[in-house]
């Protein structure tokens, strides 16, 4: 538990934002005029609710406690044309990848992909007209300015896909950690037993000529993961993000190949549809067991159409190899 301690890809936060400070009813009065004309300034905008990209940030953890985000009020308009302050805005940093929606709608409102860009989430009330706006030739001297305008409140899911340019997708205990560990730096769990990876692990991937590209390992799928069951469905979401799907099948796996590939391939389309265009690179892991002859057999197995190599991350096998074929699928 806690690897997945540190890592939240979703949470759910109510905004409110700052309302709009009142115009000035002023007439202007000083030992000089008695009776001036109106001069009441406007009053300031109420504070923003704002998402900020940051590239530092990799989750939402620093936002899975503060459930209420509050902006502040803007001040009213004071005389001689002075405008009220606005509100200060309060700036969320989030991790690129995040998706903003309406808890209610579901509607999906932005996301934040680039470092250091901001988008106003919940935007603050305008601030009221001074009475000055409202002069004119038959009212010289209007006694009414506007009031500020209210503040929005309303709950905001925050959802955050891991941008990868390559996705590991497999059944638990594919290898695809072990992976990982050997093509980056990243050092996921690893161990003999089904689902030591709870959470997304990252690694950026050296390639030749000083080139590189970044590697995601989401937890393993299950049968049935677009339906909820095991850990697949909650990490499904990072999948979308991703430009190449890599896909892996242990070489000592009880079913055929085709038959395992096809099972995650029917999951994902199950959960998006539009995952079906993404292109598909196929690794068989584990094939450092397998001899010549098992080799050749097994790969009469393989999906027709679909790129493949036979690897093995502890042995080095083809490793090399399949870097190329992900650097052509990622440039292609």
């Amino acid at each position: 538990m806690a690897q997945g301690s540190n890592f939240v890809d979703y949470v759910k936060i109510c905004c409110r934002s700052g309302k709009g400070g009142a115009g000035s009813a002023h007439l202007h009065r000083d030992k000089f005029t008695s009776k001036g004309g109106p001069d009441g300034g406007d009053g300031g905008r109420g504070g923003h609710i704002i998402l900020k990209g940051s590239s530092q940030l990799w989750t939402l953890l620093h936002l899975k406690y503060r459930k209420h985000v509050i902006a502040d009020d803007g001040q009213p308009g004071g005389s001689a044309l002075k405008h009220g302050a606005d509100g200060k805005d309060e700036t969320l940093e989030v991790p690129l990848g995040t998706v903003a929606r309406h808890a209610e709608t579901n509607e999906v409102l932005f996301d934040i992909t680039e470092n250091n860009e901001v988008k106003v989430l919940t935007p603050g009330g305008r601030g009221g007209l001074g009475n000055w706006h409202f002069k004119s030739p038959t009212q010289q001297t209007p006694r009414y300015a506007q009031p500020g305008e209210s503040g929005k409140e309303e709950w905001i899911i925050l959802e955050l896909k891991v941008l990868a340019d390559v996705g590991l997708v497999g059944f638990p205990n594919a290898g695809k950690s072990t992976l990982l560990s050997v093509v980056s730096a990243a050092k996921p769990e690893i161990a003999d037993y089904p689902f030591t990876t709870l959470v997304p692990n990252l690694g950026i991937v050296s390639y030749r000529d000083n080139k590189s590209f970044v590697m995601a390992d989401i937890p393993g799928i299950i049968e049935g993961a677009s339906e909820g069951k095991g850990l697949g469905h909650r990490f499904l979401r990072h999948i979308e993000r991703n430009a190449v799907l890599l896909f892996m099948v242990p070489a000592d796996t009880d079913r055929t190949i085709a038959e395992e590939y096809n099972i995650l391939l029917d999951e994902l389309i199950a959960f998006n549809p539009e995952l079906k265009d993404k292109p598909r690179i196929l690794a068989v892991t584990k094939s450092d067991m397998l001899d010549a002859e098992l080799e050749a057999e097994m790969k009469e197995e393989v999906p027709a159409g679909i790129p493949h190599v036979f690897i093995s991350s502890v042995a080095g096998k083809n490793i090399q190899s399949l870097k190329d074929m992900i650097w052509q699928a990622i440039n292609r």
